[in-house]
């Protein structure tokens, strides 16, 4: 789960596995997987970072490193 803010300030929390794109338009707009949009103040670069360090802390980076062993 990663914590992101809405336009008018709010955190939430998200499951980053069901993220699907991330788009600069100027605001960051996330889209996932089941169409839905979020518009928040993280830019694309701290979404994708979030997402990351997301999917390391859940192991899912060290097992795509290793499967392309």
């Amino acid at each position: 789960m990663i914590t992101l803010t809405k336009l008018n300030g709010q955190s939430f929390t998200y499951n980053a596995i069901y993220i699907e794109q991330v788009q600069s338009n100027p605001d960051t707009t996330i889209t996932t997987a089941r169409g839905r949009t979020f518009l928040v103040l993280e830019s694309e670069e701290e979404v994708a970072l979030k997402v990351t360090d997301y999917f390391r802390s859940i192991g899912l980076i060290q097992a795509a490193d290793k499967a392309g062993e």
